[in-house]
């Protein structure tokens, strides 16, 4: 039997091989030539496209992002870098927006941009600064742009919920849509199975903790959050979040002087 199969499939190659030229484009349909260009005369291009994943550009700073199409909604594969100011963090508020680079502790763009956790991680923002003066929406889709680029949109909590239905429920999402890198052992079910790809970006703690510990940077490469434009009260805002050691996409509410990474949704 291997050897019947061993000659048929040479048998097949030799006779593409009889017709085949160098300067041939062949396009192949159940095992026969269906269609044949001359790359010289007749293409000036071979574009392979995938309608489930791409890439976008920020008119705001020229940042490329990853895309893919997860269910009927398309998401950013990547955290949000778009920077216009830079603080530490110790500086922080309910209402104004800052935004944070991990680890980065001056006021200096360029520099922040310069550092590995922007390139890796992108940009951790305060709920006002995510919001960007929108009203909070709790609508599929939100409606609200918030500090996403045009055309994209910061999602509601209807939305990460239907993303989260998709991958199999809250117990088990975070698994299927962490990254299978940078997290801290043991990555507990981590699969990435559709190309999300959280990251461990960490978070800026704010004051409104009752921890000792508060104005700094923390949980690199333990979880990250993201925060979404539903709001909670004067103080708090609802976020969805993924650890290490679990496979839960968690849904809670935290201060909104922390700050969190962004992730968009195309309109």
């Amino acid at each position: 039997m291997k050897k019947t199969i061993l000659f048929i499939l040479l048998t097949a190659f030799l006779g593409l091989s009889l017709y085949a030229q160098n300067d041939t484009l062949y396009i192949m349909k159940n095992g026969t030539i269906s269609a044949k260009y001359n790359v010289n005369t007749q293409i000036d291009s071979v574009i392979f496209y995938n309608p489930f994943k791409g890439t976008f550009t920020d008119s705001r700073d020229g940042n490329t992002y990853n895309w893919v199409k997860i269910g009927n909604q398309i998401w950013m594969a990547e955290n949000l870098k778009y920077l216009p100011s830079v603080v530490g963090p110790t500086i922080e508020s309910r209402t104004q927006p800052y935004y944070y680079v991990y680890d980065y502790y001056g006021t200096n763009v360029t520099e922040a941009k310069a550092t590995y956790n922007y390139d890796t991680y992108g940009v951790l923002y305060n709920w006002a600064a995510a919001m960007a003066g929108f009203p909070a929406s709790v609508t599929n889709p939100s409606g609200v742009q918030g500090i996403c680029p045009s055309g994209w949109h910061l999602p509601s909590d209807a939305e990460w919920t239907q993303l989260v239905d998709f991958a199999g429920g809250e117990s088990i999402a975070g698994g299927k849509l962490k990254a299978t890198i940078l997290f801290n052992f043991p990555n507990t079910g981590a699969t990435d199975d559709y190309g999300f790809r959280v990251l461990p970006h960490g978070t800026r703690r704010g004051s409104g903790i009752t921890a000792l510990t508060h104005n700094v940077f923390d949980y690199i490469n333990i979880g990250g959050s993201f925060w979404y434009c539903a709001d909670y009260d004067a103080i708090g805002s609802w976020y969805r979040g993924f650890g290490h050691n679990h496979t839960e996409a968690v849904r809670s509410r935290y201060y909104k002087e922390d700050a969190f990474a962004v992730r968009c949704v195309k309109n």
